[in-house]
């Protein structure tokens, strides 16, 4: 059995072998290895596109040693699994407390802030640009909740469509 994979990995040396160490420990053989290094995201992210052969159980147990070791898979087989949206709130960002809105955010099940960035101005508002990744299907609910985070701080969000 063959399974395509789609990783999202930091640019950095050791990343790639760690996460191909486990392929031939759990008894399944690399067919295919796409490294685009010059695809590479706002977050220093890069997309590894990996097809991976052997029985089912060791593929399966190979995902999960995956996901055991903090790796974001973006799909399996040509499914979508996670989503990244990018967001900005503008307004008095830091005064409102940013620390608290991102634990508001990272309270959705399956949805966490991967990335925060601040610009600070002369003048006494803030903006920040959020990159929230979250499991497939709940894009609508995490821009309902940054829309709502927004209303009760009194902030501007400008959300992808």
């Amino acid at each position: 059995m063959k399974i395509n994979l789609v990783l999202e990995l930091l640019d950095v040396p050791g990343q790639l072998v760690a996460v191909l160490s486990p392929i031939s420990k759990l008894g399944a053989n690399l067919v295919t290895l796409i490294h685009q290094r010059d695809n590479k995201n706002e977050r220093g992210m890069i997309p590894v596109q990996l097809t991976v052969e052997g029985e089912q159980d060791n593929l399966q147990l190979l995902i999960d040693t995956l996901i055991e070791m903090g790796i974001t898979i973006l799909e399996i087989d040509g499914v979508v699994r996670k989503e990244i949206l990018t967001t900005i709130l503008i307004g008095h960002v830091i005064d409102s407390d940013i620390r608290d809105t991102m634990d508001k955010i990272n309270e959705l099940e399956g949805t966490s802030v991967v990335n925060l960035e601040v610009k600070l101005s002369d003048e006494e508002e803030s903006s920040a640009m959020i990159v929230i990744e979250s499991d497939f299907g709940k894009k609508d609910l995490v821009i309902a909740r940054v829309n709502e985070i927004a209303t009760d701080k009194n902030l501007l969000a400008v959300n992808e469509v």
